[in-house]
């Protein structure tokens, strides 16, 4: 089998970026209770025309196989540039061909490339597979993420 191509999307990959997200929806993971997909590409068209964000897809066969949002918009008092990994999902007939470190590779280069100091992203603690990938990627840090969802936001 080929090895995936991982690249930066375009307009034209604005719905298969938004189709893939329903691999984070599968078990182990949920949708959101306001998924709304007009809205998701939206989002993503504007990730695209951004100059702090990148949208990488990576492409088998010419089908989209996985992808991975990353944003560079934190400049931390304490650790300097960070460059935030938001999702990271791979088909999941395609899973453990090393589509999903590919693509975090990439997300690492180009968050180098921007001059940060780190890139970090957070998991449900449901995602048993997910962390096992994560740390045999050997990440410097761990830890754990809260979030609260905001009313009327």
């Amino acid at each position: 089998m080929d090895a995936a191509i991982v690249r930066e999307a375009g307009l034209q990959d604005v719905s298969a970026v938004v189709s893939g997200y329903e691999w984070l929806f599968a078990p182990p993971g949920s949708r959101p209770a306001d998924w709304d997909p007009e809205r998701a590409a939206g989002a993503v068209r504007r990730a695209l025309a951004s100059d702090t964000a990148v949208v990488l897809i990576a492409v088998l066969d010419g089908k989209v196989v996985g992808l991975c949002t990353a944003y560079d918009d934190i400049e931390s008092v304490r650790f300097g540039r960070r460059v935030w990994v938001e999702d990271l999902a791979v088909d999941p007939e395609q899973r453990s061909l090393g589509i999903g470190k590919q693509l975090l590779d990439e997300a690492k280069r180009w968050a180098g490339a921007r001059g940060a100091t780190h890139l970090e992203l957070d998991s449900a603690e449901t995602r048993v597979d997910a962390h096992r990938f994560y740390d045999r990627e050997r990440p410097s840090t761990r830890s754990v993420c809260f979030g609260w969802t905001l009313s009327g936001s």
